[in-house]
């Protein structure tokens, strides 16, 4: 017996590569699953294609040929993820996954109403959450908050080196009056 998913365009996150760095191919493996629309910069345009992965969208092309079929090309006249995130909200995504080596979540705050953004870089996993955001997780899970305002949290204990640990297994809720709240989690 086999299972078949369907999966609707713009249903999954779409997946932007921005700079693999040391991102593990095993969590690109997952990322990829639902196969969704993927998104590179021209730069590894052709390491892309040499994984036997179909690019759908490039960004950033300087006098580039495209050996795919079909695949659209999004210049850049400023920062390359702007490009990627404009074009998204136009397409009606309400999601993107991005992979790079930083999380600079806070220069992207003015896309967060419009589009939920994950960065994943090759040691943790950031995004933005409103309040009352409440997830479960094992105990000695890792966050990292930028701390900008108060905020109570539950089953959080803060290190030393200004981590927080999952206290113990079970939902940790967040609460704070600001609009969002930035946290990674480490991979």
């Amino acid at each position: 017996m086999s299972s078949h998913h369907i999966v609707r365009e713009k249903q999954e996150p779409a997946l932007y590569i921005n700079d693999l760095g040391e991102f593990n191919e095993e969590y690109l493996g997952q990322l990829l699953e639902w196969s969704p629309t993927l998104i590179v910069n021209a730069a590894l345009y052709e390491k892309m294609i040499s994984l036997g992965l179909k690019v759908d969208v490039v960004v950033n092309p300087v006098d580039q040929e495209f050996s795919q079929e079909n695949t659209i090309v999004i210049p850049a006249k400023g920062e390359a993820l702007d490009a990627v995130l404009d074009y998204l909200i136009k397409e009606k995504y309400s999601a993107v996954n991005v992979i790079d080596t930083k999380t600079a979540l806070r220069e992207l705050g003015s896309y967060i109403d419009e589009i939920n953004i994950v960065v994943f870089t090759a040691t943790e996993k950031a995004y933005a959450i409103k309040s009352g955001f409440s997830v479960w997780k094992p105990k000695d899970s890792v966050f990292h908050i930028e701390v900008l305002s108060y905020f109570e949290t539950s089953n959080l204990k803060q290190e030393e080196n200004g981590d927080f640990v999952v206290i113990n297994d079970g939902f940790v809720t967040f609460t704070f009056n600001t609009a969002w709240l930035f946290i990674s989690e480490k991979l």
